[in-house]
């Protein structure tokens, strides 16, 4: 057996060492801020801007509505989708982010396929369906994250309600507390019931911004209360039972049926895999059928029936609570 060099473990000490300080750095220099202030998008602005109604404008301008909380696009879907999917970048450099993608797209593909029309095909899908797919992908994950913290912010509510405190001031408590998405979307629906919106206005534009499945009781339990009154707590907090349960069974369902989606990507996958293996083992086994038209037909006819297949697939894994 070799002998052990200690300069191996003296170099793994200064390493470990190294890490602690840069962690204890770190923890001086980017702790000191208030928690508070950062502890989502609406709280960081006010701490520069002590006027809430520029913050409230400047959080619609984000997101892609007027000062007046309308839609600024004529195209409502499409303005409704970027809301949503809670981009801030604005759609000026949206648009910018899509032209470069789609010029991009369409000269690497000019530059390797040398053909204009699958080139324009390239900078038309870059430019269009790409990024839909992307904005509902964003949208998701948002609406996912916004229903995980839900019934915590239910809760919240509940509780200040039980100890007396009006709706408004409830609301206004779960946009101090929690973090994004749901602090800075329930502190906008308290900005807005303090600028003149009624509640139940501001609990519909609530909805519109985020399109939760879980929103909906919720709104209408709000309205109902607003306009005939009733035990607010205990409809919340039952609302909260719900949801959590719902939000359980969707885990449960998630983890019964990961063996079908394990088999759709390993299926999907597989085609792909075994085409690159050969091409690497066999760099020219498909040169000599590379070349006729009928080749990129019967791929092209494959890639779309094993699209089918997996949206199959998909539909069968996926089952809406």
């Amino acid at each position: 057996m070799p002998d052990f060099n200690p300069i191996y473990l003296v170099w793994l000490f200064v390493a470990v060492s190294a890490g602690l300080a840069f962690e204890a750095i770190y923890l001086l220099c980017f702790s000191t801020a208030s928690y508070r202030s950062q502890i989502n998008r609406r709280l960081m602005l006010s701490k520069d801007r002590p006027d809430r109604e520029s913050v409230l404008i400047e959080l619609r301008r984000e997101r892609g509505l007027t000062s007046g909380g309308n839609y600024r696009l004529n195209l409502v879907a499409l303005n409704r989708l970027i809301l949503q999917s809670g981009l801030t970048i604005g759609f000026a450099r949206l648009a910018i982010i899509v032209g470069v993608v789609s010029i991009a797209a369409f000269g690497v593909t000019m530059l390797v396929r040398g053909d204009l029309l699958e080139a324009g095909a390239a900078g038309l899908f870059s430019a269009t369906a790409l990024p839909l797919l992307v904005l509902r992908m964003l949208r998701s994950r948002r609406q996912n994250k916004f229903a995980a913290q839900f019934p915590d912010a239910l809760d919240i509510i509940v509780r200040s309600l039980r100890a007396g405190h009006p709706v408004p001031v409830a609301i206004n408590m779960v946009g101090r507390e929690m973090t994004d998405p749901i602090g800075s979307e329930f502190g906008i629906v308290t900005d807005e019931i303090t600028y003149g919106a009624d509640l139940e206005t501001a609990m519909r534009n609530l909805y519109c911004r985020i399109g939760s499945d879980d929103l909906p009781l919720f709104v209408t339990a709000i309205a109902i209360q607003t306009s005939t009154g009733g035990n607010l707590g205990e409809i919340l907090q039952n609302l909260s039972g719900v949801i959590r349960q719902r939000f359980k069974m969707r885990r449960k369902i998630r983890a019964l049926a990961a063996e079908g989606r394990a088999s759709a990507m390993i299926l999907s996958a597989l085609p792909f895999g075994m085409f690159f293996m050969i091409l690497w083992l066999v760099p020219d086994f498909y040169g000599s059928v590379w070349h006729i038209p009928l080749t990129k037909e019967l791929v092209a006819g494959a890639t779309f029936w094993m699209v089918i297949g997996n949206l199959i697939m998909f539909k069968m894994v996926k089952f809406k609570i």
